[in-house]
């Protein structure tokens, strides 16, 4: 908002102004406003000033503006972007974020940043915005920084380069109902997040794993075929390695009924009787940062192909049982194959890798059994109505045959009679031939409770209906071809959402039945027989995630179930990101509005999520609680404009907080106040800004962070 004061001089469509003050409020009386002696207006471009002085609830202030550039365009403009300046402990005083901003055309933008530092560390970022309604959009970002750490010829000397692309890009529905292209690609080197001085994404640097995928699908119109191309990639950040898959392509045809009657219809098990089709070829690559990007990394690479053919259908029994019999057909092809021999000069055994077409086969028929069983307790008096368990069993059995008859033999040693045998196929991308018959039952039991509430009064239409125990599930197998330990592991896990959907609970455990020797080897007598319980438990594992809110913390119309299950995921648990002040991706959901302050307000809002994670492990008798952590975040809405907000942990087992964010935010009308602070650990940093809501005058600001000491070695 501009304001005219005394005397302008207007020329067609230039104004000539004189005493005016600039300013963003909607107030009569502005919080704030920047005093202009004489200024130059061009109508729908610019607003020119001379020397200006920022004027503070009616106080002048020491900043001085020499002059000032204004654009008045409508919609986006190119300019500069003022940067942010600071020091730290290692690469000395800085100027960040610092550049200019590009209107590409009207779908795309583009802005260039750098950064440098006084001990000659620099660094440089791009970032695009596209968008184009009803067809995609997207953004991409380039980041490279070089940084220095130490003084060069001494022994803390150390230099350092790290890059990191993330592209993410999304088809609007509409554009081309059977086909879809999206990418989410996030890749780089793997001490980026560790190390960068401009990157406060707290997820990335807690998790050590980047992955990337860019896929395009199509649906073949009036065929039951449907096909994927896709490129992907998964990095670890601790390790260091790299798979990638360049590319995968994956057919794959819906279920068919050949044998259906007139109109498609299904009243036997003939008809019944379904084809699924699919084919996947895969050319993977495994690399490291050390030859990621260089020709080295396709040294190693892997290639092949595998089609599955099933085929199955459904039989009514006795009434009440489901019978499924199924078979399935592999077909896996590869382009090379392991070739052992034994060297008699080198007194060894060598592995060749030969080229060539090679192929195997597997087959393999199943058979199962199931129903269901309701069972219902009903209830007289209280709140409960009844109570319905819902049993699920489930028995099935497999047949597999032998299929190492694909297997070869090789001399092991300089003894002609030491003959051992190997797959071919063992260094391939689906595996080698299954080995040994296989002939198993397979158990099942899953179980589910359901509680009726009583009406409270003759305005409800239906009684409400609420889930006890979401899954108890139980399973294991029998194999009869196994010649000692055929019953497999019992697993076990049960999971429900209690108190109106706010609490999730989940638990899981692994019972063993066979007990185990001295040395903690698995033998083959039952654990009961030899003086313990009937099953061993060899893990288990316990999460809970609770959200706690005032009633004033729900959105308006209170939040439904589902709500408060998505809130329940963990995410952002681990605290907010500190954005820059120049991140245009996050400029688009920040607010100018003014929020009115409500005096003597009896509640206040809050919210909290606490999240609980217990493993335990005692395979070979170390009875041992391997993770024990609780998480918790949350935000304090102390008034309408002062927010506090939190997040941390503490790790039961180590004994130690873990990742600890601590916000604070004020609403200054017009201008707007952040605080980040991360008090300890090795991300220690701190973040304060102040400056104007207003996109006109944005650069009107004041920030300093420290930024996190970095290891470059």
């Amino acid at each position: 908002m501009i304001r005219f004061r005394c005397h302008y001089f207007q020329s067609n469509v230039i104004i000539f102004i004189k005493d005016i003050q600039l300013t963003s409020s909607q107030k009569e009386n502005p919080d704030y406003y920047i005093r202009v002696k004489k200024a130059k207006f061009i109508k729908d471009k610019k607003l020119v000033t001379g020397a200006g002085q920022l004027v503070i609830a009616d106080v002048p202030t020491p900043a001085i503006l020499p002059f000032a550039y204004v654009p008045m365009t409508k919609g986006r403009t190119a300019g500069f972007l003022m940067p942010t300046w600071g020091e730290n402990s290692q690469q000395g005083y800085f100027l960040q974020n610092g550049g200019y901003y590009f209107v590409v055309n009207d779908y795309v933008d583009l802005a260039l940043l750098g950064d440098i530092y006084t001990n000659g560390s620099w660094g440089l970022r791009a970032q695009s915005i596209y968008k184009k309604r009803y067809k995609y959009s997207g953004n991409l970002s380039f980041r490279y920084e070089n940084l220095i750490n130490g003084l060069r010829g001494l022994v803390d000397y150390a230099k350092t380069t790290n890059y990191n692309i993330r592209w993410s890009h999304s088809q609007d529905a509409k554009a081309s109902p059977n086909s879809r292209f999206s990418a989410s690609v996030n890749m780089g080197s793997s001490q980026y997040f560790k190390q960068s001085n401009n990157e406060y994404n707290n997820n990335a640097f807690l998790n050590n794993t980047l992955s990337s995928s860019v896929s395009f699908y199509k649906k073949f119109v009036g065929t039951p075929l449907n096909m994927s191309l896709s490129v992907t990639h998964s990095q670890n950040t601790n390790t260091q390695k790299i798979t990638m898959t360049l590319p995968s392509l994956q057919l794959n045809m819906d279920r068919v009924y050949p044998f259906a009657g007139k109109g498609g219809s299904k009243k036997n098990a003939l008809q019944k009787t379904g084809f699924t089709y699919s084919m996947r070829g895969e050319n993977r690559v495994n690399t490291s940062d050390e030859f990621f990007f260089k020709k080295e990394m396709f040294d190693n690479a892997k290639s092949g192909i595998q089609q599955n053919v099933a085929m199955n259908t459904s039989i009514k029994a006795l009434k009440y049982f489901t019978l499924s019999p199924s078979v399935n057909y592999k077909e896996v092809w590869y382009f090379d194959r392991l070739s052992k021999t034994f060297d008699d000069v080198q007194n060894a055994v060598v592995t060749d890798t030969i080229s060539g077409f090679n192929a195997f086969r597997e087959y393999s028929t199943a058979l199962s059994v199931s129903t269901t069983l309701y069972g219902m307790f009903p209830f007289k008096k209280g709140a409960i109505e009844a109570i319905r368990h819902t049993v699920r069993p489930s028995v099935s059995y497999s047949y597999r045959p032998d299929f190492s008859f694909y297997d070869e033999q090789y001399q092991a040693s300089d003894d002609p009679t030491d003959i051992q045998e190997y797959s071919p196929f063992s260094n391939g991308l689906y595996g080698s031939p299954g080995g040994g018959l296989s002939n198993s039952l397979n158990f099942t039991l899953n179980n589910n409770l359901e509680a009726k509430l009583r009406k409270k009064d003759s305005t409800e239409t239906e009684s409400k209906k609420i889930v006890l125990l979401n899954n108890l599930n139980f399973t294991t197998s029998y194999n009869m071809a196994a010649d000692s330990l055929k019953w497999s592991p019992l697993r076990a896990n049960a999971g429900t959402k209690l108190f109106d959907n706010k609490l999730s609970l989940n638990a899981r455990a692994t019972m063993d039945p066979y007990a185990l020797d001295a040395t903690g080897r698995k033998i083959n007598t039952f654990n009961i027989n030899n003086g313990g319980s009937l099953f061993r438990i060899t893990n288990a594992g316990l999460t809970m995630n609770y959200r706690f809110d005032s009633k004033d913390g729900k959105k308006e119309g209170g939040q439904s179930g589902q709500e408060r299950q998505n809130a329940n995921d963990g995410e952002g648990i681990f605290g907010q990101h500190l954005n820059t002040s120049n991140d245009f991706s996050e400029r688009d959901n920040e607010s100018s509005d003014q929020k009115e302050a409500t005096l003597y307000r009896a509640s206040i809002p809050w919210t909290v999520n606490v999240a609980y994670s217990l493993n335990y492990s005692n395979s070979q008798r170390q009875d041992e609680i391997t993770s024990h952590s609780l998480m918790f975040s949350g935000d304090i809405e102390l008034t309408p404009k002062w927010g506090l907000g939190f997040s941390s942990g503490y790790d039961v087992k180590n004994r130690g907080f873990t990742y600890t964010q601590l916000r604070f935010s004020r609403d200054l009308d017009s201008w707007k106040l952040n605080f980040n602070w991360v008090p300890f650990g090795l991300r220690k940093t701190y973040y304060f800004f102040i400056g104007i809501k207003s996109a006109m005058l944005s650069d009107l600001k004041y920030e300093k962070r420290k930024t996190p000491d970095q290891v470059l070695f």
